[in-house]
């Protein structure tokens, strides 16, 4: 399993030579955030805190937590740390209600997030010359470029196809070798059921990076066995500086690796803020150290994960290992005083034979209180009564539902949205 690396001294570095570089970088990203942007500066005070208060890795837990309020509170350059003619890029979060986040770059920035994505796709087995498709959408959301920087550094063959025209997306990869394919988790279901209506095969296709969207193991499977693909789980965000900046699985699928020597994760108790033991599940909190522009420091993703390991992989890397992004505090649902979320939904949908990879999550509101329907697409012979079964197993209450023919639920051709929330009267 060994030998796939783009940055082999880093990346199999010991973990005594990761955590010191972590203290020196901790300490130079504190003194950079405070002396250069007066929002942190008033933050750090106002806990207490300043630079030389940092001497230690364990010193982080005195640092102020950050959260997305604060970055959309200071749109759209609030918080950078560097003079306005040092930006040469920016790309702005996708998805999300209100004021939106955006993200500035340095020449430096822009280095780091291609160093981490070439990494990715190494570490998914690309190598030199290998061609890679880039499905997501090169513009503010950050998916195509962050692909794009990454392959570039590793040396690939780009097809930069952004998404859509899914019958030329299989066309160009046929006609080009493509090995690699990108994307987000739904396209890559919709690339399937284009190929099935094509009567199409992609013999060079081997390596699939999906990421963006929940993704659980029966999703997975379904994407690899359809395509005919490994299948690799890609991690990162606006926030941290775009896909691929904080990670992705190995070879070995046992956890996604985070870059350590670019970041500091921590795993909270979301409700007290305190740090959960290594297994246990929690909230994942992001300090950014080598971002320039601006490097979130102490900062709440919402995203619910765990450590799986600190010790070194069987593909060779030492960084940690956390577990797939279970879901996000903010997205979940309560019905009848059950909470799940999502891709637990999914999950189980997976599970029931006949069923198809499109469905719909529709919570409906009404006086207070809320209901579920779960809209599903699926073969003949599957009736909504086996759907409410196994989801009764799994949630713990029966939703309701409809069961629709193959292809007639809604599509999208970029991120999918699962989830929509209706006001009853």
């Amino acid at each position: 399993m060994k030998g796939e690396y783009h940055n082999e001294k880093m990346e199999t570095a010991t973990r005594e030579e990761i955590e010191e570089l972590q203290t020196q970088r901790l300490k130079a990203v504190v003194r950079h955030v405070y002396q250069s942007n007066q929002i942190y500066r008033k933050l750090f005070d106002s806990h207490g805190v300043r630079p030389e208060d940092i001497r230690t890795l364990k010193d982080v837990a005195k640092l102020p937590m950050t959260n997305k309020e604060i970055l959309r509170e200071s749109y759209p350059l609030g918080l950078s740390c560097v003079p306005r003619e040092s930006i040469i890029e920016m790309h702005m979060s996708s998805g999300s209600t209100g004021t939106p986040v955006i993200m500035p770059y340095t020449s430096s920035d822009l280095n780091q997030w291609a160093e981490c994505m070439a990494r990715c796709y190494r570490m998914a087995g690309g190598r030199p010359g290998d061609a890679v498709q880039i499905t997501p959408l090169f513009g503010l959301f950050n998916g195509g470029f962050g692909m794009y920087h990454g392959a570039r550094a590793a040396g690939l063959f780009v097809i930069p196809a952004g998404p859509g025209n899914t019958q030329r997306q299989v066309r160009l990869a046929r006609d080009l070798k493509t090995r690699i394919l990108t994307g987000v988790v739904s396209y890559g279901v919709r690339i399937i059921e284009v190929m099935e209506e094509m009567n199409e095969k992609l013999p060079d296709l081997e390596i699939g990076i999906f990421g963006a969207e929940a993704f659980s193991e029966p999703m997975k499977k379904r994407i690899s066995d359809g395509l005919g693909i490994e299948v690799f789980d890609i991690y990162g965000m606006t926030e941290t500086g775009g896909v691929g900046t904080l990670g992705q699985d190995c070879t070995a699928h046992d956890g996604i690796h985070v870059w350590e020597d670019h970041y500091i994760v921590e795993i909270i108790d979301p409700r007290t803020g305190e740090a959960v033991e290594d297994g246990e599940t929690g909230e994942l909190v992001v300090t950014a150290l080598t971002r320039e522009a601006l490097p979130v420091i102490r900062f709440r993703t919402a995203d619910l994960t765990r450590v799986l390991s600190r010790d070194a992989c069987d593909c060779g890397r030492s960084h940690v290992r956390i577990a797939p992004i279970t879901g996000r505090i903010d997205d979940m649902i309560i019905v009848k005083g059950v909470n799940f979320f999502p891709k637990q939904v999914e999950q189980t949908l997976m599970q029931i034979p006949g069923v198809g990879s499109n469905y719909q999550i529709i919570v409906e509101e009404a006086d207070g209180v809320n209901d579920i329907r779960v809209n599903v697409e699926a073969e003949a012979g599957v009736t909504g009564f086996m759907v409410e079964k196994a989801l009764k197993e799994a949630l713990g209450f029966s939703p309701k539902g409809d069961v629709y023919p193959m292809g007639k639920l809604p599509r999208t051709e970029g991120k999918a949205q699962r989830v929509f929330h209706k006001k009853m009267s």
